[in-house]
């Protein structure tokens, strides 16, 4: 039987993994790790990338927590009093050109004393401004990566994602979404080995897509217009992750360390009071775009 053990050590393997190959993508960013502990019981090792040639901020997360479940985590999961250790990977990174795209990723393994126990995770992409083959070329690679485990998983998991990285304040998306999944195991019958396989195959498949969008587009051109759109943009950004985001509310909630749950924020953002973009602009363009249902794939 796959034990938490197993699953951590696959974890910590990814964040090494990854962060070996952003920074030959970048070629001059380098990561800082951070090694911290969490008072309630476990912690984590936080590495931040900053002011590279592509990344102008990011974050390569790991963690392993563990103790009493809080009773807002109970209620809102309608789960008994128990234990919890919880275990995963998370991940944000902010371009310093605005064709490049900001992604994120997080994969998860929770599981409780009482024998719960479930994966989560998922991939989106927020462009600054939408390119229509990127994106397809972004959800092929994940209809891939989904069909290649169950055929009804990356239609599912996809919605998925246009709900949860929805904006509601706003009523638009917060870029050309991904694929979401919670609770595999808790509610899915399939085996725990099964679903590992597919959250790993999720996790692997990161570093490839993104690099592919480092590469390809970090040498755009852009200005002065473009960088204030980038900033307008990382504000809706941050909007999302403060006001609606769980990971951070269950960061939040169960005493993880402050610094490292907030590192997916931006080094800087913007907000323009009713702000209006030209008509036919590209960034009218991007606005019109920012909704869900779209069939990227």
């Amino acid at each position: 039987m796959l034990t938490k053990e197993e699953i951590t050590d696959w974890f910590k393997n990814l964040q090494d993994n990854i962060c070996k190959e952003l920074e030959e993508a970048d070629s001059a960013g380098k990561f800082r790790e951070d090694l911290w502990k969490r008072e309630g019981g476990g912690g984590g090792r936080s590495r931040t990338i900053a002011d590279g040639d592509v990344i102008e901020k990011g974050g390569v997360g790991f963690s392993a927590v563990h103790g009493d479940t809080p009773e807002n985590i109970l209620k809102a999961l309608q789960l008994e009093k128990s234990g919890f250790y919880a275990t995963g990977v998370s991940i944000v990174l902010h371009p310093k050109n605005p064709r490049v795209p900001i992604i994120h990723m997080n994969v998860r393994y929770f599981e409780m004393t009482n024998g719960t126990w479930w994966f989560g995770g998922g991939i989106d992409l927020t462009p600054h401004y939408i390119d229509k083959n990127d994106a397809r070329y972004f959800h092929e690679k994940l209809k891939s990566v989904c069909d290649n485990h169950d055929a009804s998983y990356y239609s599912k998991f996809k919605k998925w994602a246009d709900d949860y990285f929805y904006i509601k304040h706003r009523n638009e998306t917060r870029g050309i979404g991904g694929i979401f999944f919670d609770r595999l195991g808790a509610e899915q019958p399939k085996s725990k080995e099964e679903l590992f396989d597919f959250v790993k195959e999720v996790g692997n498949s990161f570093a490839p897509i993104y690099t592919y969008f480092m590469n390809k587009n970090k040498n755009m051109s852009y200005g002065e217009r473009e960088k204030q759109w980038q900033m307008l943009r990382r504000g809706r950004y941050v909007e999302f992750n403060l006001v609606w985001d769980k990971g951070t509310k269950f960061g939040l909630d169960t005493g993880g360390r402050t610094e490292s749950i907030l590192m997916s924020l931006p080094p800087q953002a913007n907000w323009l009071y009713d702000y209006k973009p030209e008509n036919n602009s590209e960034e009218a363009q991007t606005l019109e775009l920012l909704k869900k249902d779209i069939d990227w794939a």
